[in-house]
């Protein structure tokens, strides 16, 4: 069984990856020839523990292989990027292009999953997209959605052995999604409806998205009434049936800070908690933006001089490389516009970038009057507090 997947990202290439490793043969196709290459050396493109060695692997056995073109195959995964545009609606031309691009190619009895998080009713739309090309085809070929459900970090070991929610346009898709899943996840296969699928991944990051919500939301009243909110939090906690997540500043990500907007965009009258949720999550990341900003203005008041700012942290969370939708990457272009300081920006685990030049954490700390921690990276929680210097804490690093 030959396997196709379109998209060799985040999610796309640890899934091809795995695939590989089981022995089936698999080809992952990427616009970016740089990208192809890369894969081709046995090499990786992301940064994801263990991945490296998995590809290397899989490449040098022969079962893993990258192009820019799709091939003919059993099995076609679309595991393409899907963003939102400008007014918070969903983008589905990704997962169009890669469709379109592989009608030519199936058979009868092929498998045609897409994982890429989708507004409900894209799987049925990509459905009668084929089947207007290849009405012969219709009934005879398998359509099913199975989203990603994995944590950034500990992506190899989450897409083994987490569950994963599979729904097929009818119910033989479903099983032959199923049957293709069984080969590789050692988690639970839960079967239903393409619908209820794609709905099911928007509601998980939802659900994350208003938790967030509330212990960032507390975080801007505690600040007004002058409350530790870590301490608050963590008495709160203490509560059987209490558990309120950890504020920070703000939510970012290809998943959380995106897929809300999917429901409400589709769904504006009753989807009112999820829209405010959203509202809230990114007036935090104004709210710190501004709040260092005051903090600039009134050390160069006071102190006649303008002051050396850190700003700790790009990635949209702890301990990766990943900087989409990024609230912590928004606040420091937000904080450094029209600033007369001198700023130091840190993310340790990001090499180069083509607008931010990065120094170390510690010089950065020991050098700064200003320090603004902007996530939570594990390094980070190796400083110890200086009362010296004026520090926002937005994510938590001195709450212990």
């Amino acid at each position: 069984m030959n396997t196709l997947f379109l998209g060799l990202g985040y999610i796309g290439l640890p899934t091809a990856a795995v695939v590989a490793s089981k022995k089936l043969h698999v080809t992952g196709v990427d616009i970016n020839p740089s990208v192809v290459e890369t894969i081709n050396r046995g090499e990786i493109h992301i940064i994801e523990p263990g991945l490296r060695e998995v590809v290397h692997q899989a490449v040098t056995d022969g079962y893993l292989q990258a192009t820019t073109t799709p091939v003919e195959s059993d099995v076609y995964l679309i595991v393409v990027p899907t963003p939102f545009k400008s007014n918070h609606e969903p983008d589905i031309s990704y997962v169009e292009l890669a469709t379109r691009s592989v009608i030519p190619l199936l058979k009868e009895g092929d498998l045609f999953i897409i994982e890429s998080t989708s507004p409900v009713g894209t799987t049925d739309k990509m459905a009668r997209l084929i089947f207007e090309q290849r009405p012969q085809l219709k009934g005879k070929l398998h359509i099913a959605y199975c989203p990603e459900r994995v944590l950034p970090g500990n992506v190899l070991y989450e897409l083994v052995h987490n569950d994963r929610v599979i729904g097929g346009i009818d119910p033989e898709s479903t099983e032959k999604a199923v049957a293709f899943y069984a080969q590789f996840v050692e988690g639970n296969l839960h079967r239903t409806n393409a619908k209820t699928a794609e709905m099911c991944k928007l509601t998980e990051n939802s659900s994350r998205d208003v938790q967030i919500a509330f212990a960032n939301e507390l975080s801007l009243i505690c600040d007004q009434a002058g409350i530790n909110v870590w301490d608050l939090i963590s008495l709160a906690n203490k509560h059987p049936r209490v558990n309120i997540l950890q504020p920070g500043s703000g939510v970012g990500g290809h998943c959380i800070a995106v897929d809300p907007y999917f429901i409400t965009a589709d769904f504006p009258m009753e989807a009112q908690l999820i829209a405010k949720s959203r509202e809230i999550n990114n007036y935090k990341a104004f709210w710190c933006a501004q709040k260092t900003k005051r903090a600039i203005e009134e050390f160069t008041l006071k102190k006649g001089r303008k002051p050396r700012v850190a700003l700790m942290g790009l990635a949209f969370k702890p301990n990766i490389d990943d900087l989409r939708e990024s609230p912590a990457k928004y606040i420091a272009t937000k904080v450094m516009e029209g600033e007369d300081a001198d700023f130091m920006i840190v993310e340790p685990n990001v090499e180069n970038h083509n607008v931010f030049k990065f120094i170390d954490y510690q010089i950065a700390y020991q050098q700064a009057d200003i320090v603004a921690f902007l996530v939570a990276h594990d390094p980070f929680k190796t400083l110890v507090y200086d009362k010296n210097k004026v520090i926002l804490d937005f994510c938590g690093i001195f709450k212990q």
